[in-house]
């Protein structure tokens, strides 16, 4: 199509209607429209048809009308920063940026508070992420209360652990962390060593195992041997243990079934209630 043939609402090259250009820049028509009546930004280009249109330097101006209202300066006085010669523009930026990076910094404490707020208005464990890692080690992963609450939560049990944890000071679970190390030492020993399932050794470490998960929750010993069956199948818990010792997991396993057959509950039509 020729120039001459351009339609009366259609710019020229070096220009763009009020709607596109609020889509450009992100404010809406109506914005424009005042930001026109007040002076503040004028469109300096016309359609032949006369529709006014905005060239590149309208939409410097706006880029920067829109980076002052920002960080909180009125229409009137972005009007005169941006007309006045005598101002010294990047000299004003700069402050508003100190003043600027001062108000990110005070949201980002704010947003630091109501985390916290949030982490103690939850049930279960009280630690961030951070103090997590620090008590229970570097190879910890905070994610994993994530994963047993998609496992067991809705249940009695985890009900119980919410109130239990809720309750722990950082003491009490540093005290836990040192629990659960010790046992963990004594049962890679035993399964290095050859200790069987079902003798007295290992029925001792299987007692020491389910009062450890009954810090948590009432254990029975036949919701100790669903949660021992997850040492031998699920990936993850294979993977922690096997990185302790190849094979723990499963000899875990079989050391918590012998325990509670012998105190009368059969491993393998054990269920979790």
């Amino acid at each position: 199509m020729r120039s001459e043939e351009r339609g009366p609402e259609e710019p020229p090259a070096d220009g763009l209607t009020v709607g596109r250009t609020a889509g450009l820049v992100g404010v809406s028509v109506k914005t424009l429209h005042h930001w026109d009546g007040i002076g503040l930004v004028r469109p300096g280009g016309r359609t032949r048809a006369g529709y006014r249109v905005y060239g590149d330097d309208d939409v410097a101006r706006l880029h920067r009308v829109l980076v002052y209202r920002e960080i909180g300066i009125p229409l009137a006085e972005i009007g005169r920063l941006l007309d006045d010669p005598e101002v010294d523009a990047r000299e004003h930026l700069r402050r508003q940026r100190g003043q600027l990076a001062e108000r990110i910094s005070r949201l980002e404490r704010m947003v630091g508070a109501v985390d916290r707020m949030l982490l103690e208005s939850k049930p279960g464990i009280r630690l961030t992420p951070e103090e997590q890692v620090e008590i229970f080690g570097a190879d910890w992963e905070p994610a994993r209360t994530e994963v047993a609450e998609e496992r067991w939560g809705g249940t009695a049990q985890w009900a119980q652990y919410e109130e239990r944890a809720a309750r722990m000071s950082r003491e009490d679970w540093k005290g836990v962390a040192a629990a659960v190390e010790a046992l963990t030492a004594d049962l890679a020993t035993a399964y290095r060593t050859g200790v069987a399932p079902g003798s007295e050794v290992a029925d001792a470490l299987a007692e020491r195992h389910r009062a450890q998960i009954s810090t948590y929750f009432d254990c029975t010993y036949a919701l100790q041997v669903c949660i021992g069956r997850t040492y031998a199948t699920d990936p993850g818990y294979v993977a922690h243990y096997d990185a302790i010792a190849p094979g723990l997991g499963g000899w875990l396993c079989e050391v918590i079934a012998a325990n509670a057959e012998a105190n009368g509950v059969d491993p393998e039509s054990a269920v979790w209630e």
